[in-house]
């Protein structure tokens, strides 16, 4: 046997009782699809939105603002569900917009639509599927370096 060391399969991320990777493609809109999203409330809203994902754990990986909606790649740990962190991440961040000065095309207090696009941002499945398939490989190895 080769003394070649593996690399891991995986980062994880680890809380007191759990190991994780919960990674999310998350879309968002305007209140009607408004294009308000330019200027100098485009980088309010980056900062703004950075900001609170911090306050709760939650890493911003990618984000990009279009002037309709907003594409986020988000690390959440397990102990958020998805629907908290962007009910959060919305809710606060339409407050901070209202209480800037100067935004004339943003009414009353509602800033981002009710709803939200998500998927899960994964391992890749044949990836998952060859780890899983290889288990038993990989012990009868482990064992066999014990004998």
């Amino acid at each position: 046997m080769g003394t070649k060391e593996e690399e891991p399969m995986h980062e994880w991320e680890s809380l007191s009782h759990v190991r994780w990777d919960c990674k999310y493609h998350v879309v968002i809109v305007p209140k009607y699809r408004k294009r308000v999203l330019y200027g100098k409330l485009k980088l309010d809203v980056g900062e703004i939105l950075r900001d609170l994902a911090k306050q709760k754990g939650i890493e911003l990986l990618e984000g990009h603002l279009m002037p309709d909606h907003v594409h986020m790649c988000l690390k959440i740990p397990p102990k958020y569900s998805v629907a908290f962190a962007l009910g959060f991440m919305k809710g606060k961040s339409a407050v901070r917009v209202h209480r800037k000065a100067g935004y004339k095309k943003v009414t009353g207090m509602h800033f981002w639509s009710r709803g939200y696009c998500v998927s899960t941002v994964g391992l890749d499945e044949e990836t998952i599927k060859k780890y899983i398939r290889e288990q038993e490989k990989k012990e009868k190895e482990q064992l066999e370096l014990f004998d």
